[in-house]
């Protein structure tokens, strides 16, 4: 009986999770397994893929050191640079602020995404462009500085537009955070410098990796904030990856391209996980 209980529950279960798998087996593991495939074959000689064996497109990796370079550089900066702002904000609306004005200012928070990310980008283009903070200076005696078309300008881009994102994840970690952990913290005489260190901090760490790897993964993937505020002086792998598949139809390459940079995501993140579980790990033993 026991165990017709149990294989019904599995089949419950299974039936429950068949149709998200089914979607994602179709939509993601079917779409990379053929750009793994592509990744191994050569160029047709009329653009596009060829069937072949080869790890030529594995090895003119580095005729693209640019693109990754920036990349690889830019992106994880631009995620440290979401989350030192983005802390501060959601530690501010979680914890400080009283709830009866905290949905109002969350709101204000997603207010950037009602507009388009493209629309934004434009409006930056502008700010950033000679009629824009350079005239301003200029005006002011301060001549002949260049924002646009810098890894400033494009750096400057990442923050705005995927702040929001950064913010509502650790937000919520803070926002379930169990206020009387701070009320104990406190009566066993922590100052309010140790119980953000030794409380607050490493229990919302699970909420900061789910913000910095979700803004990483998306900022690895990136193309329109480098192509309109870098102006193409500044590539990233997303710029490449259009350049190669749109422009010059090199699928095998862009499709080594794109198998590296999804392995390099994945060890990069399974590294900074098991850190922060880890820092977490200690941190809470030590309140016990």
């Amino acid at each position: 009986m026991a165990m017709s209980l149990t294989r019904r529950k599995s089949l419950v279960t299974l039936g429950l999770l068949a149709p998200a798998g089914l979607w994602l087996f179709i939509c993601l593991v079917l779409p990379f397994i053929a750009i793994v495939v592509f990744a191994f074959g050569e160029r047709a000689p009329e653009g596009g893929y060829q069937a072949a064996f080869t790890l030529t497109q594995f090895a003119n990796l580095g005729s693209r050191a640019a693109a990754f370079v920036n990349t690889l550089m830019l992106a994880p900066l631009g995620a440290a640079a979401c989350l030192l702002i983005a802390y501060p904000v959601a530690y501010y609306l979680a914890i400080k602020v009283h709830p009866n004005r905290r949905l109002l200012l969350v709101s204000l928070v997603v207010v950037p995404f009602w507009t388009s990310l493209l629309v934004r980008t434009y409006a930056w283009m502008y700010l950033l462009g000679a009629r824009g903070i350079p005239a301003l200076l200029a005006y002011a005696g301060i001549e002949d500085v260049r924002l646009i078309n810098t890894p400033g300008a494009v750096l400057l881009g990442i923050v705005y537009g995927y702040l929001p994102l950064m913010i509502m994840p650790i937000y919520v970690s803070l926002e379930k955070l169990d206020r009387r952990l701070l009320e104990a913290s406190a009566d066993l005489g922590a100052n309010p410098v140790s119980t953000f260190f030794k409380v607050t901090l490493p229990l919302s760490l699970p909420g900061v990796m789910t913000a910095t790897s979700l803004v990483t993964i998306l900022l690895l993937g990136e193309y329109l904030i480098p192509q309109l505020l870098g102006g193409g002086k500044v590539f990233f792998i997303g710029n490449a990856l259009v350049d190669l598949f749109l422009q010059s139809r090199n699928w095998p390459f862009g499709s080594a391209i794109a198998v590296t940079l999804v392995v390099v995501v994945v060890l990069v993140l399974l590294v900074a996980m098991r850190i922060a579980w880890r820092i977490s790990g200690v941190r809470q033993v030590d309140l016990v």
